[in-house]
């Protein structure tokens, strides 16, 4: 595939050829020494090479291809609704995730990013690309739904990366994914980093990358040898009682489910039996899923129970256990999900409950991902498990895990007129004045309304329910006439309440 030798490795940051203000950046984010695939990657992308990266989750692909992308973005100046450079990511976590490892060396080079992703303000998002951005992360619908609308053109994109393209591939992005690639610049440089190269990922290499340099970090089977596998065969009569006492364990997990129905049931459960659990996954809005992930990261929160929405893109420090309470459908979601802890060479575990009736399918996936799992029969109480898992008994006194507040924004000096009408109405306004809507470090934008798992509304992250009707009227402009029997228009008519609901993972994007 590559027929132009590649640049050797280097050792040091220092022998690359990057800004100084980028290697003071790295120095004061204590990133002193490159992982494997910074150190033979980065000589190469620097040179606008095109790059093959294989490495599993954790193994420093963000900054592989992020460092590049930003010093041979650094000294230009993008046009508005028109980027310089592009990452394309298939979940919204991994796309908050790319923004803050690349924030503070963007910052440093002056230039300006933009996270592009579903279940957040389109018409902000907008605004965000009118008022100009060098560098954009985004999901491919919600950058497909942008450029449908004009507010995004492509042609001057001249670095193009796809980050973790096997999911893309597996939640049906491929056909987004070809059409956003053909409307980029034909000369300009494009990296591909994934978990697993499958035959559709083969497809976008062929079609996309023009001699590239190949870098595999990890062996074929993608495994490694800082990461445990247990098999823990388990009655089903036992098995939920298994799992409260896996959660009660000292310590922050991961608990893989298959479905938003099951997370919700067990979140429950564990939360009655005393145990500190939150559920994540894509009927959640994206700022309940922030606040969950920041609880999480934390220690409010020490059981994260999740769907496949959690396996990629969320890096938490020091996760040492990952438990497939529901085992995964296909090795690569194995891998994903086990990818969340061991991170870049840090030891973990990684434990998967099997019934009698799934032991042939786990058998043979595990054959798939190249694993030979340590297998053991556990009941729940046995020391076997404690051993294993950190398993105890949970207090069985129910606990109440409280919404994160947010700290309200200042008001601007002027509100929008109420002239403006229709969704987009205040992000024209704004534009009009010259600003953008500031963000949070979470990413939301600070001056709305979000709403958190129990219902109530809290200052600091906007979602759609806080935009104006279609007679200009904010939700406390709506509230203020009912009070006083105006209704809609003042003719006495009640406002209906518009609601929202998110498919999950690859749909939600």
């Amino acid at each position: 595939m590559t027929v132009t030798p590649a640049l050797p490795a280097v050792r040091d940051f220092a022998e690359l050829p990057l800004p100084a203000q980028m290697l003071a950046a790295l120095g004061h984010e204590g990133v002193t020494v490159p992982f494997p695939i910074q150190a033979a990657t980065l000589p190469n992308s620097l040179a606008g090479r095109d790059v093959l990266g294989r490495g599993r989750t954790g193994s420093g692909k963000t900054l592989a291809f992020g460092l590049a992308l930003l010093a041979r973005t650094a000294g230009r100046r993008a046009e508005p609704r028109q980027p310089l450079a592009l990452v394309l990511v298939p979940t919204r976590e991994l796309a908050q995730q790319v923004t803050d490892a690349l924030t503070p060396y963007a910052r440093a080079l002056g230039l300006r990013l933009a996270t592009v992703v579903g279940g957040m303000s389109i018409g902000r998002q907008a605004g965000t690309l009118r008022g100009g951005a060098e560098v954009v992360v985004a999901t491919p619908g919600r950058l497909k739904d942008l450029i449908d609308r004009g507010d995004c053109r492509l042609d001057e994109v001249a670095i193009t990366v796809l980050d973790e393209a096997d999911q893309m591939t597996d939640m049906g992005f491929m056909p987004q994914v070809t059409r956003l690639l053909d409307q980029v610049r034909a000369d300009g440089q494009r990296m591909l980093f994934s978990a697993t190269l499958d035959r559709n990922v083969d497809q976008l290499v062929r079609r996309y990358l023009t001699d590239p340099v190949v870098h595999s970090v990890d062996p074929s089977a993608g495994a490694v040898t800082t990461m445990e596998h247990h098999v823990l065969h388990v009655d089903d009569t036992d098995k939920r009682r298994t799992t409260t006492e896996i959660a009660a364990r000292d310590g922050r997990v991961i608990m893989f489910l298959d479905t938003k129905h099951a997370v919700d049931k067990l979140t429950k459960h564990l939360l009655n039996s005393g145990v500190r659990a939150a559920g994540l996954h894509g009927g959640k809005s994206q700022p309940q899923r922030t606040r969950t992930l920041a609880q999480f990261k934390d220690g409010q929160v020490t059981v994260l129970v999740a769907t496949n929405v959690a396996a990629r893109g969320i890096h938490v420090d020091n996760l040492d256990l990952v438990v497939n309470v529901d085992p995964p459908g296909d090795h690569k979601d194995y891998l994903h999900r086990g990818g969340r802890t061991a991170r870049a060479g840090e030891s973990g575990s990684v434990i998967t409950l099997v019934t009698r009736d799934q032991r042939r399918d786990m058998a043979r996936l595990m054959a798939q991902a190249g694993i030979t799992p340590r297998i053991t029969q556990v009941r729940p109480g046995d020391p076997e498990l404690s051993r294993i898992t950190g398993a105890r008994t949970p207090s069985g006194v129910p606990v109440v895990i409280a919404a994160p507040v947010v700290e309200p924004p200042r008001r601007a000096a002027s509100a929008p007129s109420r002239g403006r009408r229709g969704r987009t109405g205040q992000g024209r306004a704004r534009q009009a004045r010259g600003t953008q809507a500031p963000t949070t470090e979470s990413g939301t934008a600070q001056g709305g309304r979000s709403r958190t798992a129990e219902g109530r509304t809290v200052q600091g992250g906007r979602t759609a329910e806080a935009r104006t009707d279609r007679g200009g009227r904010t939700a406390e402009q709506r509230t203020a006439q009912q009070r006083t029997g105006q209704g809609r228009r003042g003719t006495g008519e009640t406002p209906r309440r518009r609601t929202r609901r998110e498919p999950d993972a690859g749909r939600a994007a």
